[in-house]
């Protein structure tokens, strides 16, 4: 039974692709009717029904004899459009009142507003990209730098879908060898040579794995590379935040524990975002607002990426200075010597460190240079920025992470000589998993799911 979340998309739908509001708003229609539908409404040289595709037509939006607007019409015909139907853009003036008397005009003759996503959502039924390429689409329009943008534009133009495409091709080679054998059972043949199917399994697990393990970079980029300023009070944390915020965003004063929640500042190094994180104060305190503090002090330095663990010119640990909490492999660490302004003549002590030091003042901005070259150096930006398949969505690395599981299965079985119909599922499960980042194997709760968190436009 199709569902009417389906069924719909055999409505004509109309959307402002942009915002009203501003110069000129661009009013998206998609479906068989698109074209029939606005001639009855569209005043230019000629009718569209008898234009060239791909052409732009300028004429005027008309009421019955009252003039809506002058506009410029878009023409694109099924096959060759965004959504896959035929398809007409409206630019008209981004009045608010006209980009509403234009939709109210298509409501009129049965035209449907479009639902959040659903241009997109036509694109992939069309086949015109698969699921992954859909959802980088989102990402694009979400993207708030050039990282962000570069690792959402490779996903988009196909190249993570090729890859994907690709593993599935061969993995389907392998399980229709294997399962030929089952059909002859009772012959005891191989036609999948053990040798190069270990050779061939053990090259796809690496693969698999190492599209999982950027991960931690694409998430990063997309969402922010998260800066935790973390050490005991008063050694200059919130004067560091605010020089990267450019503003007073922490109140700075000498009064141990001013800073009592995490304070946020987003700014842009090399086209990355970075999120710096402003914590309170690690020390004991019986002070119930301080607790609540340095608690979310401990939660943002657990999500950090890079950890700022700044404190004075002389003998320190980490592990006593934010108070037991003991950074992780993957996290970055800089020891951050502040107030050097105070002694410039003091050697920057570097006893029992394990960490990169680096001198500045907060009050000064000396060192803050090369403090930003150093945070710039820690994200390795050079995969995204060539091009290279970088996941960054948690739904294709948890499809992944199973692929991944289900891949060291089938290696395992064929180590132990597991009959071929137990491998043979491994397998399919890697190719189901697989199935579900591109969207060749989906179901209509994930597509709900996608589509809902897109722009009604798009």
């Amino acid at each position: 039974m199709i569902s009417s979340y389906i069924a719909n998309d055999n409505d004509t739908i109309i959307a402002p692709a942009t915002p009203a509001g501003g110069a000129i708003c661009v009013i998206r229609l998609s479906g068989a009717k698109a074209i029939e539908l606005c001639d009855k409404v569209f005043h230019g040289r000629k009718a569209l029904k008898d234009a060239v595709a791909a052409t732009l037509h300028y004429g005027f939006i008309k009421d019955g004899d009252e003039v809506i607007d002058d506009v410029v019409i878009g023409l694109f015909r099924s096959p060759h459009s965004y959504t896959g139907e035929d398809v007409v853009e409206i630019s008209s003036h981004g009045s608010r009142y006209i980009v509403e008397r234009i939709i109210s005009l298509f409501r009129d003759m049965g035209v449907r507003m479009a639902e959040a996503g659903e241009f997109t959502r036509r694109a992939f039924l069309a086949g015109r990209m698969d699921l992954s390429q859909a959802e980088a689409v989102a990402d694009i329009i979400a993207a708030d730098s050039r990282a962000s943008l570069t690792v959402a534009a490779t996903q988009m133009r196909g190249a993570y879908s090729a890859e994907l495409q690709e593993l599935r091709d061969k993995l389907l080679h392998i399980t229709s060898l294997l399962e030929l054998e089952l059909d002859f059972s009772e012959e005891d043949v191989e036609f999948a040579d053990r040798t190069q199917l270990a050779e061939l399994l053990n090259t796809l697990h690496d693969k698999v794995s190492s599209l999982a393990r950027t991960f931690a970079l694409g998430n990063a980029l997309k969402h922010g590379v998260v800066v935790a300023i973390a050490g005991r009070p008063n050694v200059g944390k919130s004067t560091l935040l605010n020089i990267f915020a450019g503003e007073e965003r922490a109140m700075v004063s000498d009064i141990a524990g001013t800073t009592r929640d995490t304070i946020e500042s987003i700014c842009n190094i090399d086209g990355v975002t970075y999120r710096f994180i402003d914590t309170a104060g690690m020390h004991a305190t019986s002070d119930r607002l301080e607790k609540m503090g340095i608690e979310r002090t401990e939660q943002a330095l657990r999500k950090a990426h890079i950890i700022l663990w700044v404190c004075e010119n002389d003998v320190c640990n980490i592990i006593s200075d934010l108070d037991g909490f003991i950074p992780n492999n993957e996290q970055k660490v800089f020891r951050i010597i502040n107030k050097i302004d105070l002694n410039p003549n003091k050697p920057i002590e570097l006893q029992n460190c394990p960490y990169p030091t680096l001198g500045i003042s907060a009050k000064t901005g000396e060192g803050i240079s090369t403090l930003i070259d150093n945070l710039s150096a820690a994200v390795d930006t050079s995969t995204a920025f060539n091009g290279d398949v970088i996941v960054s969505n948690q739904r294709h690395y948890e499809a992944l992470h199973q692929a991944e599981n289900s891949l060291s299965s089938a290696i395992t079985a064929l180590k132990n000589n597991t009959s071929a119909d137990l491998m043979s599922e491994d397998i399919r499960q890697v190719i189901y998993h697989l199935g579900t980042i591109t969207g060749e194997i989906t179901s209509e709760d994930i597509l709900k799911n996608i589509f809902s968190k897109f722009c009604i436009g798009k």
